[in-house]
């Protein structure tokens, strides 16, 4: 069972692996190349996150400046790694994922941003190492929790390892992104209410399918209270690119509307999925890469609870 990558992946997003089942037919160059587009759009997102997070540390007793040890669990290629290294740069940063390609990519992200004295990588399968993972002052896990089958009893292992006044952070739901308008000229309007929708009953198979499915009521603050853990604090955060797009911000949007056209076929009108295939056509004025009014909206939401 490979491990959960995160990073960037939200309930919405067309990136779920199918995690808790074999991913050995997964092309991981392409994925890590989705995964580090998608999370380099959201970088501004993090680096609030990691000065919130430093406020609540100082508040707790635990001042940011004496975290020696941060654990990334379900690491992806790094992007937030090299940030969280970033933010805290006296602290050994431990990143954590089941996938040697994306370890690599790691590596080579800390070399390239000069962090790669404080940053080490450790391969490790979620959730059956959990309890290898060792102590931290901060854990953060970013869209990792919702991939395990027992949420509960993953955050139950994570909060064993949060040092006295330290923090765990997991970042879980927030608000879908949105790309463009209600009404795009194509089709019905109200295509991507329609898509959200549809991946609702597509996160809800994943998560049915999972081994050692547990369902739980969904509320995070209540879940890390049951962990052991004191409710620290729940955030918002804002990432919001306006029309018109740069290439590579078009280039995701593109990605995760093919993703969508290849996972939810199932749960969309014919009428949807012939629109999505206009949106896809490269040569298309009126597709996604081409659109003036394209946009990438969207809210990351992180529950902290203190050890």
């Amino acid at each position: 069972m490979s491990t959960p990558t995160g990073h960037g992946q939200a309930h919405d997003g067309q990136t779920h692996h199918g995690h808790g089942t074999d991913h050995g037919d997964i092309d991981w160059e392409a994925m890590a190349a989705h995964l580090e587009r998608e999370a380099e759009l959201r970088v501004p997102f993090v680096e609030e996150a990691v000065a919130w997070l430093r406020g609540l540390l100082l508040e707790g007793g635990c001042g940011p400046d004496t975290v020696s040890r941060l654990l990334d669990v379900g690491c992806g290629p790094g992007v937030f790694t090299v940030l969280l290294a970033r933010g805290f740069p006296q602290a050994e940063v431990v990143a954590a994922d089941g996938e040697p390609e994306l370890l690599a990519r790691v590596r080579d992200r800390a070399e390239r941003e000069g962090v790669a004295a404080n940053v080490t990588t450790q391969q490790a399968q979620l959730p059956d190492d959990l309890g290898e993972l060792g102590s931290a002052d901060l854990i953060w896990t970013s869209n990792v929790i919702h991939h395990l089958g027992d949420q509960q009893a993953a955050l139950d292992a994570l909060a064993q390892a949060v040092r006295p006044g330290g923090l765990l952070a997991v970042v879980e739901r927030g608000l879908s992104p949105r790309c463009l308008p209600r009404d795009i000229g194509l089709g019905r309007p109200g295509l991507l209410s329609r898509v959200e929708a549809a991946n609702e009953e597509r996160f809800t198979a994943m998560r049915e399918a999972l081994a050692g499915h547990a369902r739980v009521v969904e509320d995070w603050p209540a879940m890390l209270a049951r962990a052991g853990l004191v409710p620290a604090g729940t955030r918002t955060f804002l990432t919001d690119l306006p029309a018109p797009l740069d290439t590579t911000a078009r280039a995701h949007l593109h990605d995760r509307l093919s993703r969508a056209r290849e996972t939810l076929e199932e749960w969309l009108s014919d009428e949807d999925t012939r629109t999505l295939d206009a949106l896809l056509d490269d040569e298309d004025p009126q597709g996604v890469l081409h659109r003036p009014d394209a946009f990438y909206l969207t809210a990351t939401t992180v529950h902290a609870g203190r050890g």
